[in-house]
């Protein structure tokens, strides 16, 4: 029986996070699937969600650093994090 080869690619690639990514993720080199998550991990931690819209992220200083202004919609997100990884 052959054996499914492991996900390399995409959204399962290692990427390398920057250093202002890393202060939320960590320094080490994770799947993209993964710095989304604990990208999202923290934001829920930390209550950044504006209450009146939850498609809104309000920025601290850490999320600053990676998004460049004070809030973004989750569909933003995306684009300012993959400013900050390298494959």
């Amino acid at each position: 029986m052959a054996t499914t080869p492991a996900k390399t690619g995409g959204i399962h690639a290692p990427v390398q996070p920057s250093a202002e990514l890393g202060a939320i993720v960590g320094n080490d080199r994770l799947p993209r699937s993964q710095v989304i998550s604990k990208v999202w991990d923290y934001i829920k931690s930390n209550n950044l969600q504006n209450p009146a819209n939850k498609r809104e992220i309000l920025a601290d200083e850490k999320l600053k650093k990676v998004f460049g202004k004070d809030s973004v919609t989750m569909f933003e997100m995306n684009k300012h994090i993959a400013a900050h990884v390298k494959a």
